[in-house]
């Protein structure tokens, strides 16, 4: 029974090859999508802190609002 459920991993994973699909996703870059930067630390002026970046050791910051 153990070699069949590793049987069928394998062709899950030779199934996903064939499609082209990533067997393990990439990571989606949240601070880009919400049209940030990485800064290491914290965010200084212009910039105003929105989130935490993927590496979770940089702020997600956005630019300020123009007066």
């Amino acid at each position: 029974m153990r070699i069949l459920y590793l049987l069928l991993s394998v062709l899950f994973v030779v199934l996903q090859g064939v499609a082209g699909q990533p067997f393990i996703p990439r990571l989606i870059d949240t601070c880009r999508l919400r049209n940030g930067i990485c800064f290491p630390g914290i965010c200084r002026r212009p910039y105003y802190w929105i989130g935490t970046c993927n590496n979770g050791i940089g702020s997600c910051c956005a630019r300020g609002w123009r007066s």
